[in-house]
C-alpha cells in the first residue's frame, strides 16, 4: 500500500464515527433491562458457548461427564473417613453421609458458578477482541456449564436418598427449590461482577480461590448447624449464630439440608441412655430466606449495572 493510499484510508477511518454498541444510557433500571434483552437475543449463542464449556471441559477424557461424580464422591470419602469417623461426627449427625454429599452438592454449584464465570471474560479474550456480542454470555455459560453438573449430582444424591428410604415425602421438599434460587442469584450475580474486575486486575481470581476456601467453611457443610449453636451457648456469644447466617449460602444450605435430609428432623436413639434430639433449625427460616433472595436480586442488578460500565475497555484490557 502506498504513502498516499495508507493516508486516504486513515482519514476515512477518522472521518468514520463511532459506532455505540452497548449503550449505559437510558437510566439505571432501563440500561439493565436493555443489556438483559441483549443475553435473551443470543440465547442460541448461549447454548453453544454451554455446550462448549462442557466439551472442552471433558475434552480428550476417557471417562468424560463420569468425572463430575469422581471428584465429589473422593470429597465425601474423605469427609466421611477424616470428620465422620475419626473425629466422631458421624455418631452425633445421622445420615452423615447423606449430609455431607448433600451440602457437597449445593456448594460444587456455587463454587463452580463463581470461579468459571472470574476467569470467564479474559479466558475468552480471542473471542471477543474478534467480535462483539453481549459479554455477559460468557459468564452465564460457565454457569450454565456448572448448572448442568449439579443436576447430575443432583441425581444421584436423589438416588442415593431414595435407595436409603430417606426421601422426605412432606412439605419441607419445597425449601430444595428455594435453596438452589439462592445459591444461582448470589452465584450468578458475582461472577457477573468479579469476572469484569478480573480483567482490570487479575489478582481477583486467585483472591476468590481463597475466599471461596474460607466461605466452605463457613458454611454447615461439613458439620452441623447444631455444632453452630451449641458452641455458640458455650461461650455465651448467641449472636454469633445471627452472625453466622449473614452469609447467604450458609442460609441456602440450611434449607436445603432441610429439604433433602429427612434423618435431620428426627431424634434417634444411640443407646439405652442416649438420645441424639433432632437438629435444630432457625426459628426465622422462612424469612430469612425470603430477606436473602430479594438482597440477591438487589446483587444482580447492580452486579450487571457495574459489568456494564467496566465492559468498554474489555478488548484493551485483555
Amino acid at each position: 500500500m502506498s504513502a498516499e493510499a495508507a493516508r486516504a484510508r486513515a482519514e476515512r477511518l477518522a472521518a468514520t464515527p463511532f459506532d455505540v454498541v452497548a449503550s449505559h444510557s437510558g437510566g439505571f433500571f432501563r440500561g439493565f433491562f436493555r443489556s438483559l434483552a441483549d443475553v435473551v437475543g443470543q440465547r442460541e449463542l448461549l447454548v453453544l458457548l454451554v455446550r462448549r464449556e462442557l466439551k472442552a471441559r471433558f475434552k480428550d477424557s476417557s471417562l468424560g461427564f463420569l468425572w463430575t461424580l469422581i471428584r465429589p464422591i473422593t470429597l465425601l470419602m474423605i469427609y466421611f473417613v477424616a470428620i465422620g469417623q475419626f473425629l466422631g461426627a458421624a455418631r452425633l449427625i445421622p445420615d452423615f453421609a447423606i449430609f455431607v454429599f448433600a451440602g457437597l452438592t449445593l456448594w460444587g454449584l456455587y463454587n463452580e458458578i463463581i470461579v468459571g464465570g472470574t476467569s470467564s471474560i479474559v479466558s475468552n479474550a480471542g473471542l471477543i477482541k474478534k467480535v462483539y456480542l453481549p459479554r455477559e454470555i460468557f459468564p452465564l455459560a460457565a454457569s450454565g456449564s456448572a448448572i448442568v453438573t449439579f443436576l447430575i449430582q443432583l441425581g444421584i444424591l436423589v438416588a442415593a436418598v431414595l435407595l436409603l428410604g430417606q426421601f422426605p415425602l412432606s412439605w419441607n421438599l419445597l425449601y430444595v427449590p428455594v435453596a438452589i434460587a439462592i445459591v444461582l442469584v448470589y452465584g450468578v450475580s458475582l461472577a457477573i461482577l468479579l469476572s469484569a474486575l478480573n480483567v482490570y486486575l487479575r489478582d481477583v481470581q486467585y483472591l476468590v480461590e481463597v475466599g471461596m476456601l474460607i466461605f466452605f467453611w463457613a458454611s454447615p457443610i461439613v458439620y452441623s448447624w447444631s455444632f453452630v449453636v451449641d458452641a455458640a451457648q458455650r461461650t455465651g456469644l448467641t449472636w454469633l449464630t445471627d452472625v453466622y447466617l449473614l452469609n447467604p449460602i450458609s442460609t441456602a444450605m440450611l434449607a436445603f439440608q432441610r429439604g433433602i435430609w429427612k434423618a435431620g428432623s428426627e431424634s434417634r436413639v444411640l443407646d439405652a441412655v442416649t438420645t441424639v434430639p433432632a437438629q435444630p433449625w432457625p426459628a426465622d427460616l422462612d424469612l430469612r430466606l425470603a430477606i436473602t433472595f430479594l438482597i440477591g436480586l438487589v446483587l444482580f442488578l447492580v452486579g450487571q449495572r457495574v459489568f456494564s460500565r467496566l465492559q468498554g475497555n474489555f478488548a484493551q484490557e485483555i
